[in-house]
C-alpha cells in the first residue's frame, strides 16, 4: 500500500461524517480497504481491528494504533468539512491531520509488514472509534475485548499528530469541581460569613500546595484554579463560592491519589469530574524510543492527551503524522508530503525496532 493509496483512502473517510458515536460508515470503509488487501478483519462495536498473519502468540505484540473518529466541526469553518480538497500540497478536512493521517499511515504501514514471519514480533492493527470524547465503546471496551480473545500486547504505538516525533509521556487531568460554604448577610452590617473569602483561601493553600514525589519524566503536577463565581448582589454577603481547578497529573501519583490529597488540604467541597484521563510514561530505554531515537526522532513530552490514557499497564508511544496544533481547528488540513514522510518513517521505525528486540 503506497503513500497515495493512503491518501486515496484518508479522502474517502473525510467524505464520511463520523463524530464520536457515530462511526459506524468509516468503520465499513476501513474494514473493506483493508479485506481488499487480503487483511482478515474484525470488528468490536465500531472498532476495526486486526492481526498480522504470521500472528506467533511466542512473539511480543506490538498494536498500531490510530482513532477513525472526529470533533464536531468548528463554526468558523469557511469551506466543506467533509470535502476533501487538495490544494497546493494541503489536504483539506474534517479529521485530516486529527488523527486521519495518522490512521492511514498505519494501515499502509500494516498492509506492508502483514506478513510477519520475519520479523520478531507480532503487529496488531487497532483503527479505534470515541477517541475524543474517550466513550465506552472506544479504547475502553477494546482493551478488554483483546484479553477476551486472548491477545497479549505488549507495546503500542499510537498515532496522533506530533510531527512524527516520539511523545513519551503525557500528564493527566483531573477537573475539580470546588464550594465553599458560608452564611449570607448585609454587607453594610458586616453580617454573615463570607464565602468568598474561605474560597480565596483554599485556593490560596492550591496555589502553594506541593507534593512529596515528582515524576522523572513529567516533572511537577500542576495546579491551576481557571473559573470562579459568587454572589447574587452588591450588598448581599455571599453564602456560597464555586470555583473550577484544572490539575495536571503525573504518574507519580494516581489520579484518586491526588484528589484524595488536594480534598484533605482544603476545607471546601472538593468534588472531581472524573479520574479516568491518566498520566502515561514510557522508559526512555524502551526498545520503542530507542528505535525512534536511532531513525532521528527527537522524544518530548506532550501537552495533550490521548486514549494513551486508557492503556495504563502498557508500554506506549505517541508518534504521528500533522501537527498538533492542526488539530480541532476551523479548516483542518495536512499536507500530502506529511503522509509519504509518515509512512516511510513509520516502516523505518518498525525495521529499526526489529534490531532492538
Amino acid at each position: 500500500m503506497t503513500a497515495n493509496d493512503a491518501v486515496a483512502l484518508l479522502q474517502k473517510l473525510i467524505a464520511t461524517p463520523s463524530l464520536s458515536g457515530d462511526e459506524s460508515e468509516t468503520a465499513d470503509i476501513l474494514a473493506a480497504e483493508l479485506t481488499s488487501r487480503g487483511v482478515a478483519v474484525r470488528r468490536h462495536h465500531n472498532n476495526i481491528w486486526a492481526l498480522s498473519k504470521e500472528f506467533d502468540s511466542n512473539k511480543p505484540t506490538l498494536m498500531l494504533n490510530s482513532h477513525q473518529d472526529t470533533v464536531k466541526p468548528s463554526q468558523n469553518y469557511t469551506r466543506d468539512p467533509f470535502e476533501p480538497t487538495i490544494e497546493e500540497g494541503k489536504l483539506y478536512g474534517l479529521g485530516s491531520n486529527d488523527a486521519g493521517a495518522s490512521l492511514v499511515s498505519l494501515v499502509a504501514t500494516f498492509c506492508n509488514n502483514y506478513d510477519t514471519s520475519t520479523l520478531p514480533y507480532n503487529l496488531l492493527l487497532a483503527l479505534t472509534a470515541e477517541e475524543e470524547n474517550m466513550g465506552e465503546k472506544g479504547m475502553r471496551s477494546f482493551l478488554p475485548h483483546l484479553k477476551e480473545e486472548g491477545i497479549k500486547v505488549d507495546m503500542v504505538l499510537v498515532g496522533e499528530p506530533t510531527s512524527m516525533q516520539p511523545a513519551v509521556g503525557e500528564r493527566g487531568l483531573v477537573v475539580l469541581d470546588c464550594t465553599s460554604h458560608g452564611k449570607s448577610g448585609h454587607a453594610a452590617r458586616n453580617e454573615g460569613e463570607n464565602a468568598l473569602y474561605k474560597a480565596m483561601n483554599d485556593i490560596e493553600k492550591l496555589r502553594n500546595f506541593r507534593f512529596e514525589k515528582m515524576s522523572e519524566l513529567l516533572g511537577d503536577i500542576k495546579i491551576t484554579v481557571t473559573q470562579i463565581s459568587a454572589g447574587t448582589q452588591h450588598n448581599i454577603v455571599p453564602d456560597e463560592c464555586r470555583f473550577v481547578v484544572d490539575i495536571r497529573t503525573t504518574d507519580a501519583y494516581t489520579n484518586e491519589e491526588v484528589v484524595e490529597l488536594l480534598q484533605g488540604a482544603v476545607e471546601c467541597d472538593a468534588k472531581p469530574r472524573s479520574t479516568r484521563v491518566r498520566a502515561s510514561a514510557i522508559a526512555l530505554s524502551h526498545p520503542l524510543v530507542e528505535a525512534a531515537v536511532e531513525i532521528g526522532r527527537k522524544p518530548f513530552i506532550s501537552p495533550t492527551t490521548s486514549d494513551r490514557a486508557i492503556m495504563q499497564g502498557l508500554p506506549a508511544l505517541k508518534m504521528g503524522v500533522g501537527e498538533s496544533s492542526r488539530s480541532h481547528t476551523a479548516d483542518e488540513f495536512v499536507l500530502v508530503g506529511e503522509i509519504e514522510e509518515g509512512v516511510a518513517l513509520y516502516q523505518k521505525l518498525l525495521n529499526e525496532l526489529s534490531n532492538k528486540l
